[in-house]
């Protein structure tokens, strides 16, 4: 399935369905605090889960008990694509299973 980049009109309209998600320069952006290194650890591999079903992989970091995610489609330039909602909204679903707030 072809991607296309998304306004700014429509990657604001999205973004007001992901709260604690925004838009940094060409990104969309979101961050977790987990209750452990473990957790967090776990929750990255779940992620890394999502991403390969989607084959849409972002840059996705690591702390002692956050995880940072930072989402574009490279294969449009960086831009933010509906791609990348996909994976946000994917990521939030399985958030709360990981007690990330």
């Amino acid at each position: 399935m072809p991607v296309e980049p998304l306004s700014q009109k429509e990657i604001e309209d999205r973004l007001a369905e992901l709260p604690g998600w925004s838009l940094d320069g060409d990104r969309i952006t979101r961050s977790y605090r987990l209750g452990s290194h473990f957790a967090a650890t776990a929750m990255v591999v779940h992620i890394a889960q999502v991403q390969e079903e989607l084959d849409h992989h972002s840059d996705l970091t690591l702390g002692y008990n956050t995880i940072s995610l930072t989402v574009n489609t490279h294969s449009v330039g960086g831009a933010v694509t509906e791609l990348d909602f996909e994976l946000a909204h994917r990521v939030e679903k399985l958030a709360p299973g990981h007690g990330a707030h």
